[in-house]
């Protein structure tokens, strides 16, 4: 029984030449393939020791028990069924392999993709040779995924889903989207002049970002800042600025990293307690406000930035001690 030549040669030839599959591989799983077909049609409950032959130049398949040909008549019509759908099986599984592969390099980076579909708990994404997933939890609330919306994402990780299948993780917020994009504005990041510390955020609200230099003329906030501020609003616009990022001045001393953590608050005195990693923050009232934020994100990103439980206390001008009031505490969070 033989398939049809051009036919057979032809898609062994993609799969082999075009898709980085070895023949050998192609045809071994074609053969098992038959003998699988050939048990279902025409064997019943019978259990036989069966073995299939394939003429990779004919395409011509042949079913054996022991050395004996037990090839059925109107077998041949079945083999081309079976040995298609194998080769479209072995192409799909070699350009998910290639497309895997391609995409593996670029874990722990940011890319661009777009929306494609959204059943209203995950979206996803078109991110050029794949498609990936943007999962409910990697979003940022409030903001709208509908098909053919484009986001910049953090490529996270790419893992097997309920059914071994790989799909291609993304986020819009981790805090590594926010170094990605600054990595991309920011040439002294990329030749590592400046260096980025640590990362927070609240996504959608506030982010800060500690920089520090490791060369002594480039001032790391300005760097990341950029002329007129264009490089910071660069990335603001990544999230139609309705993120506000903060881009702090890394310090080893404590009191000094604390004090510029809370900006744009002005503090007027820290006491720091470097064992129990708590530090006491006194602010006049009227800055108060600045340095809770709202909802108290400004105190929580800082404390989490610096590792430091912060205890924010309110002083009127020109008021004894004793007139100190409303203690905050913010623990840092994971």
């Amino acid at each position: 029984m033989t398939i049809i030549k051009t036919e057979f040669a032809l898609a062994l030839n993609q799969v082999a030449g075009e898709r980085g599959i070895s023949p050998d591989e192609v045809i071994e799983s074609i053969e098992l393939a038959l003998v699988a077909a050939y048990k279902k049609e025409y064997q019943g409950k019978e259990e036989e020791v069966l073995t299939a032959k394939l003429n990779r130049e004919t395409g011509e398949s042949k079913i054996f028990k022991e050395s004996k040909d037990i090839t059925p008549p109107g077998f041949g019509r079945i083999a081309a069924q079976t040995a298609k759908q194998v080769i479209l099986q072995k192409i799909r599984e070699a350009e998910k392999r290639t497309v895997i592969s391609h995409y593996k390099g670029q874990v722990g980076t940011a890319i661009r993709g777009r929306i494609i579909r959204f059943d209203g708990y995950n979206a996803h994404m078109d991110i050029g040779k794949a498609e990936a997933v943007l999962p409910h939890e990697e979003q940022i609330r409030g903001e709208n995924y509908s098909v053919n919306n484009s986001f910049t994402v953090y490529l996270k990780e790419i893992a097997d889903d309920k059914f071994g299948n790989p799909r291609i993780i993304v986020s819009r917020n981790d805090a590594r989207l926010i170094e990605e994009l600054f990595k991309k504005e920011v040439p002294e990041i990329g030749n590592k002049t400046v260096e980025i510390k640590k990362t927070v955020r609240e996504p959608g609200e506030r982010a800060k970002i500690a920089v520090a230099s490791t060369h002594g003329s480039v001032d790391p906030v300005g760097a990341c800042v950029g002329q007129k501020g264009i490089r910071v609003q660069t990335v603001t616009d990544e999230f139609e600025r309705k993120e506000k990022i903060d881009i702090i001045q890394w310090n080893k001393d404590d009191k000094l990293f604390i004090i510029a953590a809370l900006s744009p608050a002005k503090v007027i005195d820290v006491v720091v307690d470097r064992e129990a990693k708590r530090a006491k923050i006194t602010v006049d009232e009227a800055q108060a406000p600045l340095a809770i934020g709202k909802g108290g994100v400004n105190v929580n990103l800082a404390s989490r930035l610096t590792g430091y439980t912060l205890d924010i206390v309110q002083t009127k001008p020109a008021s004894p001690p004793e007139a100190k009031t409303a203690i905050t505490e913010v623990k840092p969070q994971a």
